[in-house]
């Protein structure tokens, strides 16, 4: 979608069919390591709860990474809204991300800012856009899918086993 200013915003395009998983990635503001800490990294795991809850969903697979997040989950109603289940997510982990680094470093602050073609600036913590959604129905993407955001902390050397990646379900598997 092409801005006031010119430049392009990446959109998400969500698709709410029954019977569907979906992949959804949340990638943190210019990639930063903002979910490195177990502090943030609960806040998202709370969100996901509530979120789950609220919303109906299972969830069937999760990794959290140091700038990004990859989940699997399936909406358990006919009926439902995707993206109400995204925002629910990043709103609650934005609000007290930023609250927290006001209060505790505010010289962090300046990493997080983004000024508007306004001049308005806004303090992000996830990615300017919708994210990343893909519908899932095919039993062997799903498995697919599981074992690749599985082997995420794997690929990137952070463990030995994607089991000992303890923000991933991986050891539940």
């Amino acid at each position: 979608m092409r801005q006031n200013d010119g430049r392009f915003r990446k959109t998400r395009k969500s698709f709410n069919e029954p019977g569907q998983a979906h992949d959804l990635t949340f990638t943190c503001y210019k990639r930063l390591p903002l979910l490195s800490k177990d502090r943030t990294r609960l806040w998202f795991i709370r969100a996901l709860d509530q979120a789950r809850h609220r919303w109906r969903f299972d969830l069937w697979a999760y990794v959290i990474m140091p700038e990004h997040a990859h989940l699997l989950a399936f909406p358990t109603r006919e009926s439902y809204d995707i993206s109400a289940f995204f925002a629910t997510i990043k709103l609650s982990v934005v609000r007290k991300a930023v609250s927290f680094v006001e209060h505790n470093a505010p010289d962090f602050l300046a990493h997080m800012a983004d000024r508007q073609s306004s001049g308005k600036v806004t303090y992000r913590f996830w990615q300017r856009g919708g994210g990343y959604d893909r519908n899932v129905f095919e039993p062997a993407t799903l498995l697919a899918m599981i074992e690749y955001i599985h082997n995420n902390p794997l690929r990137r050397g952070l463990v030995a086993r994607s089991t000992d990646w303890i923000w991933s379900s991986a050891r539940f598997y």
